[in-house]
Protein backbone atom coordinates (compact mmCIF):
# COMPACT_ATOMS: atom_id res chain seq x y z
CA UNK A 1 0.00 0.00 0.00
CA UNK A 2 1.55 3.50 -0.78
CA UNK A 3 1.50 6.57 1.20
CA UNK A 4 0.99 9.90 -0.53
CA UNK A 5 3.34 12.06 0.59
CA UNK A 6 0.47 14.72 1.14
CA UNK A 7 1.22 18.78 2.58
CA UNK A 8 0.42 18.70 6.51
CA UNK A 9 -2.06 20.50 7.34
CA UNK A 10 -1.35 23.83 8.69
CA UNK A 11 1.72 24.81 10.39
CA UNK A 12 0.37 23.70 14.25
CA UNK A 13 -0.84 20.58 13.49
CA UNK A 14 1.02 17.60 12.39
CA UNK A 15 -0.15 14.33 10.28
CA UNK A 16 1.09 11.02 12.20
CA UNK A 17 1.14 7.65 11.18
CA UNK A 18 0.20 5.50 14.14
CA UNK A 19 1.46 1.80 14.98
CA UNK A 20 1.31 -0.53 17.76
CA UNK A 21 4.17 -1.87 19.54
CA UNK A 22 3.26 -4.55 22.56
CA UNK A 23 0.12 -2.62 24.25
CA UNK A 24 1.21 0.91 23.63
CA UNK A 25 0.83 2.88 20.47
CA UNK A 26 2.87 4.91 18.75
CA UNK A 27 2.98 8.08 16.18
CA UNK A 28 5.40 9.13 13.94
CA UNK A 29 5.73 11.74 11.01
CA UNK A 30 3.35 10.69 8.00
CA UNK A 31 6.29 12.63 5.50
CA UNK A 32 8.79 10.10 6.46
CA UNK A 33 6.60 7.23 5.51
CA UNK A 34 7.20 5.62 1.96
CA UNK A 35 4.94 2.65 2.39
CA UNK A 36 3.82 -0.53 4.67
CA UNK A 37 4.38 -3.78 3.64
CA UNK A 38 3.43 -7.03 5.10
CA UNK A 39 6.71 -8.52 6.81
CA UNK A 40 8.58 -10.59 4.62
CA UNK A 41 11.55 -12.88 5.00
CA UNK A 42 14.70 -10.75 5.53
CA UNK A 43 18.42 -11.66 4.34
CA UNK A 44 20.43 -11.83 8.14
CA UNK A 45 23.76 -10.16 8.59
CA UNK A 46 26.02 -11.85 10.07
CA UNK A 47 28.01 -9.86 13.60
CA UNK A 48 24.95 -7.52 13.41
CA UNK A 49 22.69 -6.26 16.84
CA UNK A 50 19.27 -8.46 17.28
CA UNK A 51 17.34 -5.50 16.49
CA UNK A 52 18.77 -5.66 12.63
CA UNK A 53 16.93 -8.13 11.47
CA UNK A 54 18.65 -8.61 8.04
CA UNK A 55 17.99 -6.50 4.93
CA UNK A 56 15.71 -7.17 2.27
CA UNK A 57 16.04 -6.04 -1.50
CA UNK A 58 12.79 -3.54 -2.55
CA UNK A 59 12.98 -2.90 -6.27
CA UNK A 60 16.66 -2.72 -6.28
CA UNK A 61 17.31 -0.86 -3.07
CA UNK A 62 19.11 -2.98 -0.22
CA UNK A 63 17.21 -1.64 3.02
CA UNK A 64 18.24 -2.34 6.47
CA UNK A 65 14.94 -4.00 8.74
CA UNK A 66 14.69 -2.97 12.38
CA UNK A 67 12.15 -4.82 14.66
CA UNK A 68 11.41 -1.87 16.86
CA UNK A 69 9.94 -4.27 18.91
CA UNK A 70 13.68 -5.58 19.82
CA UNK A 71 14.84 -2.22 19.58
CA UNK A 72 12.51 -0.80 22.55
CA UNK A 73 12.90 -4.11 24.40
CA UNK A 74 9.34 -5.05 24.35
CA UNK A 75 10.06 -8.86 25.04
CA UNK A 76 7.80 -11.23 23.06
CA UNK A 77 8.70 -10.92 19.56
CA UNK A 78 6.13 -12.78 17.48
CA UNK A 79 5.48 -12.33 13.95
CA UNK A 80 2.29 -13.07 12.10
CA UNK A 81 -0.10 -11.98 9.50
CA UNK A 82 -0.78 -8.82 11.84
CA UNK A 83 3.07 -7.75 11.34
CA UNK A 84 4.12 -5.35 9.16
CA UNK A 85 7.02 -3.18 7.79
CA UNK A 86 6.89 0.22 7.49
CA UNK A 87 9.02 1.94 4.93
CA UNK A 88 10.80 5.29 6.06
CA UNK A 89 12.43 7.84 3.69
CA UNK A 90 14.93 9.35 6.61
CA UNK A 91 18.14 11.35 5.70
CA UNK A 92 18.26 10.35 2.44
CA UNK A 93 18.52 6.38 3.56
CA UNK A 94 15.74 4.25 3.05
CA UNK A 95 15.31 2.18 6.31
CA UNK A 96 12.25 -0.55 7.11
CA UNK A 97 10.80 -0.70 10.84
CA UNK A 98 8.73 -3.50 11.94
CA UNK A 99 5.95 -2.89 14.16
CA UNK A 100 2.85 -5.55 15.55
CA UNK A 101 0.34 -3.00 13.53
CA UNK A 102 -0.58 0.00 11.82
CA UNK A 103 -3.54 2.00 13.25
CA UNK A 104 -4.42 4.72 11.17
CA UNK A 105 -3.58 8.41 10.22
CA UNK A 106 -4.96 10.76 12.51
CA UNK A 107 -3.77 14.89 12.51
CA UNK A 108 -2.57 16.13 15.96
CA UNK A 109 -2.84 19.90 16.79
CA UNK A 110 -0.41 21.40 19.27
CA UNK A 111 -2.69 21.48 21.91
CA UNK A 112 -3.70 17.48 21.54
CA UNK A 113 0.37 16.79 22.33
CA UNK A 114 2.05 17.42 25.54
CA UNK A 115 5.81 17.17 27.02
CA UNK A 116 6.63 13.74 27.65
CA UNK A 117 7.35 13.18 31.88
CA UNK A 118 10.62 13.81 33.05
CA UNK A 119 12.32 10.16 33.95
CA UNK A 120 15.34 9.46 35.69
CA UNK A 121 18.37 9.20 33.59
CA UNK A 122 18.29 5.97 32.80
CA UNK A 123 15.10 6.06 30.56
CA UNK A 124 16.42 7.49 27.14
CA UNK A 125 13.68 10.15 26.20
CA UNK A 126 15.53 12.06 23.47
CA UNK A 127 13.51 10.64 20.76
CA UNK A 128 10.23 11.01 22.59
CA UNK A 129 8.15 14.48 20.67
CA UNK A 130 5.65 14.06 23.35
CA UNK A 131 2.22 12.41 24.27
CA UNK A 132 -0.78 12.96 22.15
CA UNK A 133 -4.17 12.30 23.27
CA UNK A 134 -6.98 11.52 20.67
CA UNK A 135 -10.47 10.44 21.83
CA UNK A 136 -9.35 7.86 24.26
CA UNK A 137 -6.11 6.85 23.17
CA UNK A 138 -2.66 7.83 24.34
CA UNK A 139 -0.46 7.95 21.03
CA UNK A 140 3.69 8.28 22.20
CA UNK A 141 5.01 10.54 19.54
CA UNK A 142 8.45 9.43 18.49
CA UNK A 143 11.42 11.41 16.25
CA UNK A 144 11.67 9.28 13.84
CA UNK A 145 14.52 10.49 12.01
CA UNK A 146 16.50 11.05 15.57
CA UNK A 147 16.04 7.61 16.70
CA UNK A 148 17.19 6.06 12.82
CA UNK A 149 20.12 8.20 13.24
CA UNK A 150 21.53 7.94 16.29
CA UNK A 151 24.44 6.40 16.99
CA UNK A 152 23.26 3.13 18.33
CA UNK A 153 21.48 3.01 14.57
CA UNK A 154 24.29 4.05 13.11
CA UNK A 155 25.16 0.12 13.06
CA UNK A 156 22.04 0.36 10.34
CA UNK A 157 25.17 1.63 8.29
CA UNK A 158 27.57 -0.75 9.05
CA UNK A 159 25.38 -3.65 8.64
CA UNK A 160 23.66 -2.64 5.05
CA UNK A 161 27.29 -1.54 3.68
Amino acid sequence: MQVNEGQAAGGSSRELLTFTLGSEEYGIDILKVQEIRGYDAVTTIANSPEFIKGVINLRGIIVPIIDMRIKFNLGNVTYNELTVVIILNIAKRVVGMVVDGVSDVITLTADQLKPSPEFSSSMDTQYIMGLGTVDDRMIIVVDIEKLMTSRDMDLVEMAAA
